[in-house]
């Protein structure tokens, strides 16, 4: 079966999606990775066909937060929604008997999907179905809600989602084709697969049926990967660091973070292994810090003594599965979701957000997390139950044997 994934957005947004084309793959399937260009390396690097859709996810980040005015912000956003729509009716012509579709580019993969009667799969990362259990991620005023205001919560957050791109559904329709009425909301494709634990968040009773929660899709490490030697020789060189990195969040904020994260640093009397991300993070001058770029999570977190990140669903889920507890430096979007998943199930202190974020109380809660030794044993006792599952066995199992026709 010839499958695509559709995906657009970070680092985050893509790497699982490497490692369930590969299980894909190896049930026989071809696999093909609908993204933007700057992850075509990542994806071929896995093995996988990469197919183009436009956009620069880093780019539209730095130049929303340079935007005069929400009239341009609403410019940039049109812009960039009618390429990725553009690109993903592309890569759908250009072949494919099934869609598996990220959350966010969900409407626009509905629509393609329509278009050249091809049945779409939603495959989200984050949980995307309202329930009165907790606010989805993303909720305004999240805190104390109750049941009612859970649910009314999570509504708003899928309408939101859904009108990012509903100029670009109804452009695309016309370009394919569709009448105007054809559906294309997220929430409504079924069956829909969540990649994340049920350890982590349990699946809610009240979601409709054909909504699972399977257990991680773990990236894949590229091919051939070996550590950088200079890192090799850090590691060994003294007691395990903490790792300090905020992935695709606060680009253009290298230097001043990178002040911060020294100055931390040598308060709380840790070594650290610094990563620049979009932030263009700049380690500073100390033989106790290392500067690294990418490096797979997988690798690196299990040789760790905590990670401080922003609190995306990857890196947070990269963490658990070392069994590493963390600092929780919640940004935007879902993060502040994930921070508090994190502090809630006992693998991190209480989140610092990023908007607070100084020297002072980073360091104070770095060294909460190392010295406080429930936070490591809660962190290793949720590994060791997400190493028992098998986040890909329900999709694969739906999806069934390659076909031989």
């Amino acid at each position: 079966m010839r499958i695509l994934i559709i995906t657009a957005g970070s680092r985050g947004d893509v790497a699982p999606f490497t490692g369930l084309g590969r299980r894909l793959l190896d049930a026989g399937h071809q696999v093909a990775v609908a993204a933007h260009p700057s992850f075509a390396a990542l994806i071929a690097g896995c093995g996988l066909e990469h197919r183009t859709v436009p956009g620069d996810p880093e780019a539209l980040i730095r130049d929303w937060s340079r935007a005069a005015s929400r009239a341009e912000v609403q410019a940039l956003t049109r812009a960039y929604a009618d390429g990725l729509a553009d690109g993903v009716a592309d890569a759908v012509a250009g072949g494919a008997d099934l869609l598996l579709t990220a959350h966010g580019p969900a409407p626009l993969a509905r629509t393609a999907g329509a278009a050249f009667g091809v049945p779409v799969v939603g495959t989200y990362l984050v949980p995307s179905f309202a329930t009165r259990e907790f606010p989805l991620p993303h909720a305004r005023n999240a805190e104390g809600l109750g049941p009612e205001g859970n649910l009314a919560a999570g509504r708003d957050v899928l309408k939101r989602a859904d009108g990012v791109f509903a100029g670009a559904v109804t452009r695309l329709r016309d370009r394919l084709g569709l009448p105007a009425g054809t559906p294309s909301a997220a929430g409504d494709i079924r069956p829909a697969f969540h990649g994340y634990s049920p350890l982590v968040v349990p699946r809610p009773e009240d979601w409709p049926s054909g909504v699972h929660v399977t257990g991680y899709w773990w990236p894949a490490r590229p091919d051939g990967w070996q550590p950088p030697a200079e890192l090799v020789d850090f590691l060994q060189a003294g007691p395990p660091p903490v790792f300090i990195g905020f992935g695709s969040m606060a680009a253009g904020q290298g230097e001043r973070l990178g002040e911060l994260v020294g100055a931390a640093v040598r308060r709380a009397g840790v070594r650290a292994v610094v990563q620049a991300g979009w932030a263009g993070l700049v380690g500073p001058d100390s033989d106790d810090v290392l500067a690294v770029g990418d490096v797979p999570h997988d690798w690196l977190f299990p040789r760790t003594a905590a990670v401080v990140h922003h609190a995306g669903a990857g890196t947070t889920a990269a963490g658990l599965r070392a069994g590493a507890p963390a600092v929780p430096v919640p940004v935007m979007y879902d993060q502040p979701f994930w921070a508090s998943r994190l502090h809630a199930l006992g693998a991190a202190p209480r989140p610092v957000p990023f908007a607070d974020l100084t020297a002072e109380n980073l360091a104070d809660a770095i060294t909460t997390c190392v010295s406080d030794p429930s936070h490591r044993r809660r962190a290793a006792e949720l590994a060791h139950g997400l190493a028992a599952e098998d986040g890909a066995a329900a999709l694969l199992a739906h999806i069934g044997p390659r076909s031989t026709g």
